[in-house]
């Protein structure tokens, strides 16, 4: 049998991603799909906005047949530890092929652009530390200085999100020499930030996440989702009468910085350059947690890598925890089809990693990070709920689907 992997979130799973799936498969000439899926905490360092086990469900009905979650570890990174953590896993796997979306569309161009760019890598490093240095940001520098060094045809357009995050995927295979087919699918209709419904059919992520929070209903969203989806949705606000977002945090992550001294925030992960004394300072100014971050943000520090920062506070995630869990330890298993399954069966013996179903099954410091950002997940919901949620990180078995 052969296997295409994707890395994904589904906050929610939407009509986008169905089309990825089906492209995905298409493209490679696959028999399953194998999606490597965040956690409780996303890339951006965004809560998810209901738990990874509805979320796995969402993917095995749109036609994903093995859910494998990415560790707290690699979720909440930018885009580099990110991609070689979920990659690493798709390879551990015995994953055939890769499918990312893209705003680019041609595999090409991501290929030639990794080949060029590594080839002057040298070049490449130090033009970015020098718009650093001046007060950018990583990614606007790595922006600037890709637009300098590629004015070139045939290149990516690495200023464009999905495409930051696809180059990294295409750098994780081969600059490790992967045994990895690369496919990539464009982007349709909604854009990565959009925020409004631009389409009938298609609608950003962003888009849908914005009218689930701020509507009465989740009427609007159903031409852009699948009935699953939308039942899943209905049925979680109603039995956890929440859905997960960072002002629900707000009241524990302020709870948190109240404790802390500023020695103490710098063995944070991602706590760096003095942004400690910002955090401490600004805190107590805020009286949400959007205005906290716009207090923090500055040219250097992003809103994404704020937010990533605040979860690890939250989390109460150290600098050497981190360091020492920068390689994945195994694959635990969310959910899984039929064909998904007899694939588990036919390439037992070839994973390079343990396949753990259990959580009592294994143990490492790895998961422990896991255990932790599952359970402060939980804060957002009333007492009651938050005993369920954080019970089926525990007894959760994976989902089978038929």
């Amino acid at each position: 049998m052969k296997a295409v992997g994707i890395i994904v979130e589904y906050n929610p799973f939407h009509n986008g991603h169905l089309h990825h799936i089906q492209k995905a498969k298409e493209l490679s000439n696959a028999d399953i799909v194998i999606a490597v899926m965040s956690g409780p905490f996303l890339q951006r360092g965004e809560p998810a906005l209901l738990s990874k086990w509805h979320r796995a469900e969402m993917a095995l009905s749109g036609g994903v047949d093995l859910v494998i979650e990415l560790p707290y570890a690699f979720s909440s990174q930018h885009a580099t530890i990110f991609a070689q953590g979920a990659v690493q896993l798709l390879d551990s796997i015995c994953c055939d092929a890769i499918c990312f979306g893209s705003e680019s569309g041609d595999i090409h161009e991501f290929i030639h652009t990794y080949y060029l760019l590594n080839k002057n890598k040298d070049t490449f490093n130090t033009s970015i530390k020098k718009h650093m240095q001046a007060g950018s940001s990583y990614p606007k520098a790595m922006a600037a200085t890709f637009t300098e060094m590629t004015s070139m045809e045939d290149v990516v357009d690495l200023t464009l999100p999905n495409n930051i995050l696809g180059f990294e995927y295409v750098k994780a295979v081969l600059s490790q020499d992967l045994p990895i087919e690369l496919h990539t699918v464009q982007r349709i209709k909604a854009g990565y930030h959009d925020t409004d419904f631009t389409s009938d059919t298609i609608a950003s992520a962003t888009s849908i996440r914005k009218e689930i929070m701020e509507g009465n209903s989740l009427e609007p969203i159903s031409p852009y989702v699948n009935a699953v989806t939308l039942k899943i949705l209905e049925d979680y606000k109603q039995r956890f009468a929440i859905f997960h977002e960072w002002e629900k945090y707000w009241p524990s992550l302020k709870f948190r910085l109240m404790q802390m001294t500023s020695t103490e925030l710098q063995t944070i992960y991602e706590v760096e350059e003095g942004i400690e004394n910002r955090i401490l300072s600004s805190y107590e100014k805020a009286s949400s947690f959007h205005e906290f971050i716009s207090l923090l943000k500055t040219k250097r520090y992003t809103w994404t890598r704020l937010q990533r920062i605040c979860v690890h506070i939250l989390t109460n995630t150290k600098k050497e925890e981190m360091n020492a869990n920068n390689t994945p330890a195994y694959l635990r298993l969310l959910g899984s089809s039929k064909q998904g399954r007899a694939y588990l069966k036919e390439r037992k013996k070839a994973l390079k990693l343990p396949l753990i179903s259990k959580l009592s099954s294994f143990q490492h410091s790895q998961i422990d990070l896991d255990v932790r950002a599952a359970s402060i997940y939980t804060v957002a919901a009333q007492a009651p709920h938050q005993k369920t949620l954080l019970a089926m990180e525990y007894s959760q078995p994976p989902i089978m689907k038929d």
